[in-house]
């Protein structure tokens, strides 16, 4: 009679966990179906971020071409812009470090090349009129300096906030052995180039239209991930009762 019960309730059991599977099976929404929401989900996320990465794109170049321009105030107005719109969207970017293409978040590192030669032009010309009646035994160095790289300039058409000119001053006062503290002054008076320098990082996930899309499919892998976890403990529950 013990056996018997037994078996009985073991057919019960087995009754119970096939209603389970079939009640798994008649879920309002099927699960083939979510998975194709995934996938349209994973479309539009990727559509998205594509466009974040476009809009960064936009307004970094904006910047650039300000700078080219000579323009301070659309490169500040340009790197506001820039700086709102990368920490409140998820942007990805692709970025080379040490000669290898890598996924980063934000805008990578980018330079406002023009903007610090017309710094260290100005920092020069500031230098020039310090230094204009400097009495060290070879004469005026930052003079003669200025007047070898200025000839130069003109024959290869060089401007005065270009880099090739700056570099041949520096080159030019290094000749001469009392340059030393002429050196010192230009150097310090030099600005620093990080201070050109910018690179905004990004959040992995933000409030936007991307994050919220992002969310959503997130949510909805885990709940197809929930549903296929309970099948297979539900079939292994029939194959060992």
């Amino acid at each position: 009679m013990d056996k018997e019960g037994g078996k009985i309730k073991l057919r019960e059991l087995k009754s119970r966990l096939k209603l389970r599977l079939s009640k798994l099976k008649r879920f309002k929404v099927k699960t083939w179906i979510l998975l194709i929401v995934v996938f349209v989900l994973l479309f539009v996320d990727a559509t998205l971020l594509r466009y974040n990465h476009i809009k960064m794109t936009e307004i970094r170049s904006a910047v650039l071409a300000a700078d080219e321009a000579n323009d301070d105030a659309a490169i500040a107005a340009g790197l506001v812009e820039l700086k709102e719109f990368v920490f409140s969207h998820i942007v990805v970017n692709v970025v080379e470090e040490n000669g290898e293409q890598v996924v980063s978040f934000g805008t990578g590192p980018f330079y406002l090349e023009h903007q610090y030669l017309r710094a260290a032009q100005a920092a020069l010309a500031d230098a020039e009129a310090r230094l204009a009646g400097d009495a060290n035994p070879n004469g005026n160095i930052y003079g003669m300096a200025g007047d070898t790289c200025k000839a130069l300039a003109l024959q290869y058409g060089w401007t005065w906030d270009n880099a090739n000119f700056i570099n041949c001053m520096v080159t030019e006062i290094n000749k001469y052995p009392s340059a030393a503290d002429i050196q010192d002054t230009i150097i310090a008076a030099l600005p620093s180039t990080e201070l050109y320098r910018h690179n905004y990082a990004s959040p992995v996930w933000a409030p936007s239209l991307a994050g919220w899309c992002i969310l959503i499919t997130v949510m909805v892998i885990v709940v197809i991930f929930i549903r296929f976890l309970i099948w297979v403990v539900l079939r292994l529950s029939l194959l060992f009762v």
